[in-house]
């Protein structure tokens, strides 16, 4: 768990991220690249990268350094996704370009700990050398092999996010965004409890928090190794069941149809979920999530069972493996 402590001061300097953050979801997209999480959420962006990097070379060479520099679970280097506001991902490069080699033989070090680097890995401290120049060009490349087709998808997600975030700060203050963060965090004045892999403090001290919301982003919230850098908190935004549906293809949408597609769609990506919430993100009337939800489970696609005075339904073994074809 992180444990994130807050002065009356932070709770004034609480920002929103109102765009995603190109190399953040770079990073992140590199980790969901080579592991089967989110398999409904981001199996058909995998297999459409694939593709591009078996059809384009130079996109496979680019991709190969930030593969060594970040690895699917554990340290990642803080200089790869610098806190930049403004400037996009062009503002974002040239701050990866001007680390300083200081910072850079620290971070590298660090990394090295936890597992063994290539030779060439070393040379990216150096003074005289082009690795760093390189290594920048890498991650512009790979933001169009990753990020570009998929980025109207990643500002829709982003901004439906940031639109709640708004409406809980406007409707109930900084306490009210802080709850919003359920069920990824936890809101304890003046402590906010993130679900994390490790256990670690991070005392703000009147610097306040930037929230991220991101695509890529899996599961738990991220956040930079650094404490002594600018605060960050990245988290996961939620996916659009018929988002999700239609990048995966229309296939299984002609076998079920639209709606009932969209609801194994919801219950998959969400876990057990009532009848009404089924409604409510599907957008149906009550009546018609209940005939939904009888055909699928008539079906062996998912499974009902009472909880207390409600009843909640999730996706069986048998519906993930039709969504994930």
């Amino acid at each position: 768990m992180l444990r994130i402590h807050f002065t009356s001061r932070d709770l004034q300097s609480i920002r929103v991220a109102r765009q995603p953050h190109a190399l953040w979801e770079l990073v992140c997209g590199v980790c969901r690249l080579d592991s089967r999480q989110g398999a409904l959420e981001f199996g058909h962006w995998r297999r459409s990268v694939r593709d591009r990097l078996t059809e384009d070379p130079r996109a496979g060479r680019a991709l190969s350094p930030l593969r060594t520099l970040i690895p699917p679970v554990g340290y990642i280097p803080d200089f790869l996704t610098p806190s930049v506001t403004g400037g996009g991902l062009a503002g974002g490069l040239d701050e990866v370009r001007a680390t300083s080699r200081t910072r850079l033989t620290r971070e590298l070090s660090r990394l090295a700990e936890s597992r063994p680097l290539p030779s060439w890995v070393s040379t990216l401290d150096r003074p005289g050398t082009k690795a760093l120049g390189a290594l920048t060009r890498a991650l512009e490349l790979s933001c169009g092999t990753l990020l570009e087709p998929y980025w109207p998808r990643v500002q829709a997600a982003v901004g439906d996010d940031v639109d709640l975030r708004s409406r809980a700060l406007l409707d109930g203050g900084t306490s009210a965004l802080l709850n919003s963060l359920r069920p990824h965090a936890r809101w304890h004045a003046p402590v906010l409890e993130v679900d994390y892999p490790v256990d670690r403090e991070l005392h703000l001290e009147g610097r306040g928090l930037l929230l991220v919301p991101s695509y890529f982003c899996w599961r738990r919230p991220t956040a930079l190794a650094d404490p002594t850098l600018g605060p960050v908190l990245v988290y996961p935004v939620a996916k659009q069941p018929l988002e999700i549906v239609r990048a995966s293809g229309d296939g299984l949408e002609r076998l079920l149809g639209r709606t009932r597609t969209v609801v194994l769609a919801h219950l998959a990506s969400h876990g057990a979920r009532t009848t009404s919430e089924v409604a409510s993100a599907a957008n149906i009337a009550l009546p018609s999530a209940s005939y939904q939800l009888s055909v699928l489970r008539d079906g062996g696609l998912i499974a009902s069972h009472r909880d207390g005075q409600f009843v909640r339904h999730s996706a069986t073994p048998l519906g993930l493996r039709l969504l994930d074809r």
